[in-house]
């Protein structure tokens, strides 16, 4: 029987959905491949609590975990799930409050140990080329020669500067179910969402019989897509991400003037310095240009002062010839100039 699920990808959702105490013992047990028998929510100091800080939804839990040889241990899970690929620094700065934070002090530890750290990303895009959707990042500790080293391991002061992570591919959540860890996280299935409506996701409640906690979990989400207020949370989940996605778009735009008009840019300066080149081998050669009619007018003037000597010593000559009583005729046999120009001289 096909049965009709409030979409656990909305953040009121998966609230709804984490705030009953079995269910999120049944999720986290599922992702931390342990057996969780004892779980409190946490505060934290980045609530999610105003309207530009919806991309990030966030939880803390302090889980009592068993180990397979009975063991029980105290461990801190942070949860925090996010569409936006941008949401990397965000991310840092939590795991910075947590390992800064005194209430995360083991207090059965003399030496100051911090407690045991998982954190846990629900992501709504992809992971670079990575193609398994649920992917463990676990921490190691190494010999010179990279031989792992068992021996003490794990250790509380190790323990206390490491942590572990869980980092869950929504977008790869779909085909066959395998292990249980793929069968808790079915419900989270995008291609199961109504073509119609996405608030809803369609299964098939029979891949779920005779498994107590998965039908517990399906019937609290078939609640939530009862709710009408579940409902309007979801609307106004999807304006919120429509206008992020509107401005995402309109950055994405502004991105691409800034990058167009800065590749103008580079292009005017080059063609800028070209010209700039251009002109300085222009005044280099006006410079060498104004040098040279510098000595040519240097050349002239030198010129003319020779010609202005020369008249000088002719109207002398010629004045003293006259003076001797010689006709025009016999001076400018003499001179060389016709008498036109003799009397011109004699003024």
């Amino acid at each position: 029987m096909i049965v009709h699920i409030a979409n656990p990808i909305y953040d009121s959702v998966f609230k709804y959905l984490m705030e009953d105490e079995r269910i999120a013992k049944t999720i986290l047990s599922a992702l931390l491949k342990k057996d969780v028998v004892g779980i409190s929510a946490r505060p934290h100091e980045y609530a999610n609590e105003t309207r530009d800080k919806i991309s990030m939804f966030r939880i803390d839990f302090a889980a009592t975990v068993r180990e397979p040889d009975g063991n029980k241990h105290l461990i801190l899970v942070e949860l925090q799930k996010t569409w936006l690929e941008t949401e990397t620094l965000r991310f840092r700065q939590y795991l910075g409050a947590q390992y800064s934070n005194k209430r995360n002090i083991d207090k059965d530890s003399h030496a100051g140990y911090a407690i045991p750290m998982v954190t846990i990303y629900l992501l709504g895009h992809r992971v670079g080329e990575i193609e398994e959707p649920v992917v463990y990042v676990n921490h190691n500790s190494y010999d010179y020669d990279g031989n792992v080293i068992t021996k003490g391991v794990p250790d509380p002061f190790i323990d206390s500067l490491v942590h572990d992570s869980i980092i869950v591919q929504i977008p790869l959540l779909h085909g066959q179910v395998n292990n249980r860890l793929e069968r808790v996280l079915s419900v989270f299935d995008q291609t199961k969402a109504d073509a119609d409506d996405p608030h809803i996701l369609s299964l098939d409640e029979r891949n779920y019989a005779g498994d107590e906690s998965m039908e517990y979990i399906v019937h609290r989400l078939t609640q939530a897509a009862a709710d009408s207020d579940m409902r309007q949370d979801m609307n106004v989940e999807d304006e919120y991400y429509s206008a992020i996605e509107n401005r995402d778009t309109a950055i994405m735009n502004r991105d691409k003037t800034i990058k167009e008009q800065d590749k103008q840019l580079k292009a005017n300066a080059k063609q800028l310095k070209a010209n700039a080149k251009q002109l300085s081998e222009n005044a280099k050669q006006l410079s060498e240009n104004a040098k040279q009619l510098s000595e040519n007018a240097k050349q002239l003037s030198e010129n003319a002062k020779r010609l202005s000597e020369k008249d000088t010593q002719i109207r002398s000559l010629v004045l003293a010839l006259k003076e001797k009583g010689m006709s025009l005729s016999q001076i400018s046999s003499i001179v060389g100039l016709d008498e036109e120009k003799l009397k011109i001289i004699i003024g």
